[in-house]
């Protein structure tokens, strides 16, 4: 693994830092899976392209949904 060093402003480093210590992780943690996931983020949409195609007209509701229903949560 290599190192890097990167420059930031204090009070948000320590802010981080206490973030990550919260969710029972590192910062140094923190920073790698956000590395992997800028650095795949165009691979994850093309499998989420293949995956959406695949489903494409093979889903039936039963009904037509209104756009109320399509944007429920």
């Amino acid at each position: 693994m290599k190192n890097i060093t990167l420059s930031a402003d204090a009070k948000l480093i320590e802010a981080a830092r206490e973030r990550a210590h919260a969710e029972q992780t590192t910062l140094n943690e923190q920073f790698r899976r956000w590395l992997a996931d800028y650095a795949h983020t165009r691979e994850r949409m093309q499998r989420y392209d293949e995956v959406m195609a695949k489903l494409r007209g093979r889903l039936k509701v039963g009904r037509k949904l209104t756009r109320d229903d399509m944007n429920e949560r």
